[in-house]
């Protein structure tokens, strides 16, 4: 059998969260396409969010990947039914997997659901939880995506903002939501500092893991041409079997610093790409 070529799509390195949880379940050649020159996507419209991840799937599809996953929360709330028209591979978005994870452990049915402004603007979780039969609470944290970037993941500045953040949520939702999402790829980061200062009855469902999860039950559904299994050593999970490549549109040397926070392993060799527009 041979393995998977994945296409990971992010307009920046959050993305690479969604990459590291793959990576742990999925042996595979993965091609991670950060669009650095052109974030933050959430300020720019819709229509131009579509014609930037239409050009990085085309160049993906260039590599001649099997599946594109658009590990990009704006991306995938503003422009994902454009994207998968456009696209000649499956394409697997973070909104969905995460929702359907939360609706699956919900017990009262109720969501709060933390993310960028840009994601909060767009509504793409609380209509998908809508869907699912889900009261959807949704907060804001425009902080934690530049508190991740320096680095201070357990700091107690990040820490203290997250109880601000958390506790605005709780009470808007009158203490009824029982799931907490990170709708952001950068927060799974964060996750264990969240999980200290969240209720106990208060699930933490982390996208990325979600969007992991759905990307190798596609990839089983065809055991005759790839192969994808657990991995029985996560420490090596970055390791046997996988392969990486890695394409920017901006500082190669910023994108390794962050790359190596994010993944938690040395990344030595990004491509330097323009795609123009």
């Amino acid at each position: 059998m041979t393995l998977p070529r994945i296409g990971v799509f992010d307009s920046g390195v959050g993305g690479l969260t969604v990459l590291k949880a793959m990576a742990e379940q999925i042996p595979a050649h993965y091609l991670y396409f950060g669009d650095t020159a052109r974030l933050p996507y959430g300020t720019k419209s819709a229509d131009t969010v579509a014609r930037y991840a239409i050009g990085a799937a085309r160049f993906l599809e260039a590599q001649n990947i099997d599946l594109l996953v658009i590990a990009c929360n704006t991306a995938t709330a503003l422009a994902l039914p454009q994207i998968t028209q456009a696209a000649r591979v499956p394409v697997i978005g973070v909104v969905e997997p995460g929702v359907a994870m939360a609706a699956e452990v919900s017990q009262s049915r109720s969501a709060i659901v933390i993310a960028t402004e840009a994601t909060v603007s767009s509504h793409a979780y609380r209509d998908a939880l809508h869907q699912h039969g889900l009261t959807a609470y949704e907060k804001a944290c425009p902080l934690f995506v530049p508190l991740v970037e320096e680095g201070w993941i357990e700091h107690p500045v990040t820490e203290q903002v997250a109880r601000i953040y958390l506790s605005e949520a709780m009470a808007a939702s009158s203490d009824t939501a029982d799931v907490l999402l990170l709708a952001c790829t950068h927060y799974p980061l964060i996750a264990s500092l969240l999980r200290r200062i969240t209720p106990e009855h208060v699930k933490i469902v982390d996208s990325a893991e979600s969007t992991a999860r759905v990307v190798r039950k596609r990839l089983l559904e065809d055991t005759t041409r790839i192969e994808a299994r657990p991995s029985s050593n996560p420490n090596a999970a970055l390791a046997e079997h996988r392969t990486f490549r890695f394409f920017v549109t901006d500082s190669v040397d910023k994108f390794k610093r962050l790359a190596t926070r994010f993944l938690g392993r040395q990344v030595d060799h990004v491509e330097h790409v323009d795609l123009g527009g």
